[in-house]
């Protein structure tokens, strides 16, 4: 997968896009170490429960599974290992506000290489209930049909 503006991205999280109402996204730098690095060119990880959160006054990304990369054997680290998230202190002291304040959670939405680093897309996000999930769906559903119908039209 690739985008035009020189972004390379690796994995996208359809998931969350479906269960959280995605109130607005911040683009996070991500530290990681070497091999993590060449299995992510690879594309080989799982968002599942991936969440992130403010301790310490810094953010961090849990639950994220980067398979380790086959040929690093010894280098290799935790594949769901806490990994820090870089951002400015005030964006931190923001999202932790919202997160706080409004019962929101820090969601990964996708993670893509920008200029040879590895960055990542966090969204604000409300949880959906159940009955969200279907209405959002059936939307989807009739907007899709809209726009066959007028493709046909033409």
């Amino acid at each position: 997968m690739s985008n035009d503006e020189g972004r390379k991205v690796v994995a996208r999280n359809r998931k969350a896009r479906h269960e959280f109402d995605i109130l607005e996204t911040v683009e996070a730098g991500m530290e990681l170490r070497g091999p993590e690095v060449k299995s992510l060119r690879t594309g080989h990880v799982a968002f599942q429960d991936a969440f992130a959160r403010v301790e310490g006054g810094e953010m961090w990304l849990h639950s994220l599974h980067i398979s380790p990369y086959e040929q690093a054997n010894r280098a290799n680290v935790d594949p769901v290992r806490p990994r820090r998230l870089l951002l400015n202190r005030k964006e931190i002291r923001q999202l932790a506000a919202k997160v706080d304040e409004k019962g929101l959670t820090l969601v990964p939405l996708d993670i893509y290489f920008s200029r040879g680093y590895a960055k990542l897309t966090l969204g604000v996000a409300r949880g959906r209930k159940l009955h969200d999930k279907r209405e959002a769906l059936k939307r989807r559903v009739q907007e899709r049909e809209a726009q066959r119908a007028i493709g046909e039209a033409r």
